[in-house]
């Protein structure tokens, strides 16, 4: 079983060894993390402003799962096109900025790591882009128009839909971005091996006790992606398909 104390340990090992490195002092960091952040905001307004450009299109692409089973979405309330657009539009900036964002990111760490460390932030930043991309896109084109087809065409035959902006977004948001996020994994594993907090043989050793909490997680946490809700059936319809 996973030791709390053990991996605390271990953290705090990996901590003292890097006390060699340049230091910078509270202020300094509370500085840079400000600098970092407002550059990042910038990157993503930028990116929105960019995306919303383009929202008509964005909008079809998001729509595109709902059209393939010639069902159309519905609003309830006059704002709700409006901020469609803006959601679709902000998704697609903070898509667009990334990259830019990432490697503020980077740059916020870097004076933490040691100089053969730092040659992995082009590959860092290659593949966490790459790797939420590849989620999002097996979201995108099998798990969403799956589950739209099992919930709707299947299911609900007997039935006639309504859906409504806001309860399509948390739906297809919770798909997309969950996937994309849990496809992230192998990122923080490897900053954790990075620091010493794991190693093969201890991933090894407590992957039962990682099958068991992801099955936990799943069925727990996926009200509250979308309320009323539960996003890890339409992953299991999919795979029934």
């Amino acid at each position: 079983m996973v030791d709390p104390a053990d991996a605390i340990s271990k953290a705090r090992e990996a901590v003292s060894h890097r006390a060699d490195l340049p230091g910078m002092s509270l202020m300094e960091h509370l500085d840079e993390l400000r600098k970092r952040i407002v550059r990042s905001a910038l990157y993503l307004f930028a990116g929105f402003i960019v995306a919303y450009i383009f929202h008509e299109k964005l909008f079809s692409y998001v729509q595109a799962p709902l059209s393939s089973i010639h069902k159309t979405l519905n609003y309830t309330h006059p704002m709700d096109p409006l901020n469609l657009y803006l959601q679709v539009s902000l998704i697609g900036g903070a898509i667009l900025a990334s990259p830019f964002i990432l490697f503020q990111v980077w740059l916020f760490i870097a004076p933490g790591l040691y100089q053969k460390e730092r040659r992995f932030v082009v590959p860092f930043m290659a593949a966490t882009v790459g790797l939420f991309l590849t989620g999002a896109a097996f979201g995108y084109f099998w798990v969403l128009p799956g589950a739209l087809k099992i919930l709707i065409v299947d299911f609900g035959h007997n039935f006639t839909p309504m859906v409504t902006i806001e309860e399509y977004m948390g739906f297809f948001l919770s798909i997309i971005l969950g996937l994309g996020v849990s496809f992230e994994l192998p990122i923080l594993i490897f900053f954790l091996a990075l620091f010493g907090i794991v190693s093969p043989r201890f991933l090894w050793k407590n992957i039962r006790y990682a099958i068991l909490a992801c099955s936990w997680w799943r069925p727990s946490s996926a009200p509250a992606l979308t309320p009323g809700r539960c996003a890890f059936t339409p992953c299991r319809c999919w795979c029934s398909t």
